[in-house]
């Protein structure tokens, strides 16, 4: 066994199994452990994909949110034991892998528009056409 198996073995007992899929646009939130020397808190981040990076164990993922009017950004290894679970908000429409263009965006054009795909094709479109 060479050396790049055993480390793939290695990975694949640590990659999470249970994280859902999600995308660039998205918005999500992000359940995970803050430990402050001896006391342990979770907290929940809410906020749209900027960005994936990475693979395997090594995977990323950057999160951006508006807290008063200032944008905050947060990156989060998703196969961290820190990282609880990943909750889906909200489908979003992008079109780019990274959106680091929303940084310069304020207001209305900072939104995305809501992932709508296939549902044109659903039984009440096809009971008032046919």
């Amino acid at each position: 066994m060479g050396q790049q198996q055993i480390l793939e073995s290695i990975n694949e007992s640590i990659i999470k199994k249970d994280v859902i899929s999600f995308d660039v646009g998205d918005t999500i939130a992000v359940s995970f452990l803050i430990v402050e020397g001896e006391k342990k808190r979770g907290q929940v981040f809410q906020g749209v994909v900027l960005a994936r990076t990475g693979r395997g164990i090594n995977e990323m993922v950057t999160i951006r949110k508006i807290v008063d009017s200032v944008g905050v950004e947060r990156m989060f290894p998703l196969n961290s034991p820190l990282v609880g679970d990943i909750k889906m908000i909200r489908r979003g429409d992008a079109r780019r892998a990274k959106l680091y263009y929303l940084r310069d965006r304020q207001g209305k054009s900072q939104r995305l528009r809501d992932r709508r795909r296939g549902l044109k094709h659903t039984a009440n479109d096809a009971k008032i056409s046919g």
